[in-house]
């Protein structure tokens, strides 16, 4: 006896007895096997994805560069701990925030993408709030290397932005300037950003972290989508940042003032 067919959304989906095979899918009593995958349509492919990258690294020249060196005053100063460390490094996180919301965003990644317009303001608006942190009477947060679980964390996810997530990039057969780099790519930027919040002493308010960590989860699909693997650090970074600034949140212990 023949199988009924159905015609859906998705293609012709045919019904059958119950039966194990590796393509089915087994529903109350039925296998459901669909003609074609649902997959997240963007509105790029991976061939424009990486072009952006590279026009946008050859026309800004040295910038990464000087981005990798702020990273790592950015780091020096919060090993120090002092108040006007902290300030400095907001205005670091300030920087990148600003220059990847102005210039890769509604610069560059608008050519192949109408919602850059939506990612660079949000970039903007993240960047206004470091800003503020940074200019505010008792700066928060407060940047100071923890010597816990938590800081051990945040130095795992730094050192993931600034080194480990170019050479997965390398090993997966990508080079210069088709890549995204610290410091001016919001993908490793924001993994590096979240290291530098489980650095941070004292409550968070959300409105400091939700941003890059929603950012953090639109950008994990690259890593399924476009098969950009060294993307897959966000949803990590994300899953150990936000616990541990939920729980500060709450408990909303008070540390030593800075000196």
């Amino acid at each position: 006896m023949s199988n009924p067919a159905v015609a859906g959304p998705q293609g012709v989906v045919r019904m059958s007895q119950i039966r194990l095979e590796s393509d089915d899918t087994i529903v109350y009593g039925a296998v459901i096997r669909t003609d074609c995958d649902a997959e997240m349509n963007l509105p790029f492919t991976e061939e424009q994805f990486f072009a952006v990258f590279s026009d946008y690294n050859e026309a800004i020249g040295w910038v990464p560069v000087v981005a990798y060196a702020l990273g790592l005053l950015a780091v020096a100063l919060a090993v120090r701990g002092t108040l006007r460390g902290t300030r400095v490094i907001s205005a670091i996180l300030t920087l990148f925030w600003g220059w990847m919301g102005a210039v890769y965003h509604l610069e560059f990644f608008i050519e192949i993408n109408p919602l850059a317009v939506a990612f660079g303001v949000a970039f903007l608006l993240q960047s206004a709030i470091f800003l503020h942190a940074s200019i505010r009477s008792q700066p928060i947060p407060r940047f100071t290397a923890r010597a816990d679980m938590r800081g051990g964390l945040g130095v795992v996810l730094m050192l993931y932005a600034m080194v480990v997530y170019p050479i997965v990039g390398i090993i997966l057969g990508r080079s210069y300037p088709a890549v995204p780099l610290f410091g001016v790519a919001p993908c490793p930027t924001t993994i590096f950003t979240l290291g530098l919040f489980l650095w941070s002493r004292g409550p968070l308010s959300a409105r400091l972290w939700m941003i890059p960590v929603v950012w953090a989860l639109v950008g994990t699909t690259a890593a399924w989508t476009l098969g950009v693997w060294e993307d897959l650090g966000l949803l990590v970074a994300t899953l150990l940042t936000v616990p541990a600034l939920i729980h500060s949140s709450r408990h909303r212990k008070r540390d030593m003032p800075l000196t």
